[in-house]
């Protein structure tokens, strides 16, 4: 194979930028264009260990450089790597790509370090996917069930089905094909049990991807209510900031305000909208014509009330306008003597948070009730859970071919026909980890990776 070459930080000035290099030629392409100022060569370094030294092409020196030096097998990618560290410059670290790439090195395509470390063996293809999302974790949750797969937990769930069902399939085809050897008779019962224990077992991972999805992908939430209820304090409480502007009258927002945040783990995309009221201004019109789109659309409702006022007809025509959508009533200024007809707010919510969004206090709260309202307190993000379509996907071919087992099972179809569907069960698990996968697949994974790692 190719010794291959990529830039591994961000395309953007920094303190430091890294030129990965990784391939039988790794150090031999690296001894082009670095030298150490001890004289040392890379050759005479051990793995582990780096090098002081400047970067040159043809043009002469150009950096101070550190050489990291990684010796096959144990590497990032199975193979001899270097990684040369410079200042983060643009020019700088492109000029560092193009001397190693004149050296010998190809330019990497996206995700091939990791790719080759499947390839090699040094993890399989969930650890590979976990890569890709440690780096778009946008909060703690995501990052945690990204971790959770790098550290082989979620093949851990995967393979334990996976070594069942095989047994599984294994006693079936013994049972039918050498009746005269002993092999104990199969015994439906068991069979039974353990195809819905399986089968459970393949459900719960199906359920972990919602909740990875919102992990990753974060929850569209409008922050929403009639005018003056507080939903600018509240919005500028949950950013840090001074994202919306805040008076004490009625019309202020007058358009959508967004920002991301993380509340708790869980990466909301939050959207302070106008107040939700009839005006004769075609301004604030607009203003309450978008409110209204973005709370027909939107995945969580931060429904906002004013504890220290009654109940207006606005409040309990924006209460029918929720509908099923998933909502927290966030009951705003208890700091204030309540005169709020909290009973009928407990009608209407499951989930109620009483807040002082002036002064900051129930933010806790609020985050208890965001977990709630997903279903995501039962949820351990680092147990080990699916966070790709395509895990999904072998997951859902899996779970069904259990299930028809199952049903052939109790239709009294031969145990060969029960066999099949335990096969292809696994047969599907096996791809979901990568050992047994195409190169299509291997293709599809890596594909989506950035390039440098």
């Amino acid at each position: 194979m190719h010794t291959i070459a990529a830039i591994s930080t961000p395309q953007a000035s920094g303190g430091i930028g890294i030129v990965r290099i990784s391939g039988d030629d790794a150090r031999t392409v690296a001894s082009h264009v670095f030298t150490s100022v001890s004289g040392k060569t890379l050759e005479q370094i051990p793995g582990y260990t780096s090098l002081f030294g400047t970067v040159h092409d043809a043009d002469g020196n150009f950096d101070q450089c550190v050489a990291a030096n990684y010796r096959a097998p144990k590497s990032y990618t199975g193979e001899n790597v270097v990684e040369l560290s410079c200042h983060g410059g643009l020019y700088v670290i492109q000029r560092l790509l193009n001397a190693c790439l004149s050296a010998g090195a190809v330019m990497a395509q996206p995700g091939e370090f990791t790719r080759r470390a499947f390839l090699n063996g040094k993890m399989d293809l969930t650890q590979a996917e976990s890569v890709m999302e440690m780096i778009s974790a946008q909060g703690k949750g995501a990052a945690a069930a990204a971790r959770a797969g790098q550290e082989g937990l979620l093949y851990g769930r995967i393979h334990s089905v996976q070594k069942e069902l095989t047994d599984t399939a294994a006693h079936l085809a013994a049972w039918a094909d050498f009746p005269e050897e002993n092999v104990p008779e199969v015994d439906s019962g068991k069979l039974e049990k353990t195809l819905k224990c399986m089968q459970s077992e393949l459900e719960q991972m199906l359920q972990s991807f919602h909740t990875e999805t919102i992990l990753k992908n974060g929850v569209d939430t409008v922050i929403a209510g009639r005018p003056n209820v507080g939903k600018s304090t509240l919005m500028n409480l949950l950013s840090g900031s001074e994202k919306s502007i805040v008076t004490s009258y009625a019309g202020t927002t007058r358009d959508v305000v967004e920002d991301t945040i993380s509340l708790g783990g869980i990466p909301l995309k939050l959207a302070d909208t106008a107040g939700l009221h009839d005006t004769q201004d075609p301004v604030e019109q607009l203003g309450v014509l978008r409110s209204r789109r973005r709370v027909e659309g939107a995945q969580l409702i931060l429904a906002v009330f004013d504890s220290s006022e009654a109940l207006s007809q606005e409040d309990k025509n924006f209460v029918d306008m929720i509908g099923d959508t998933p909502a927290i009533a966030v009951v705003n200024k208890s700091d204030l003597p309540s005169k709020i007809n909290i009973e009928y707010i407990k009608s209407q919510f499951k989930q109620i948070v009483y807040i002082s969004a002036l002064q900051g206090n129930g933010l806790q709260k609020l985050k208890d009730a965001v977990q709630q309202v997903l279903h995501l307190q039962q949820i351990d993000p680092a147990a080990g859970i699916l966070f790709t379509q395509r895990q999904q996907g072998d997951v859902t071919r899996a779970g069904n071919a259990v299930s028809e087992a199952l049903e052939a099972l109790k239709s009294g179809m031969t145990l060969d026909a029960v066999t099949v569907c335990v096969e292809d069960a696994v047969s599907a698990l096996l791809e979901l980890t990568g050992e047994s996968v195409s190169e299509t697949i291997i293709d599809q994974v890596f594909e989506q990776f950035c390039v440098g790692k």
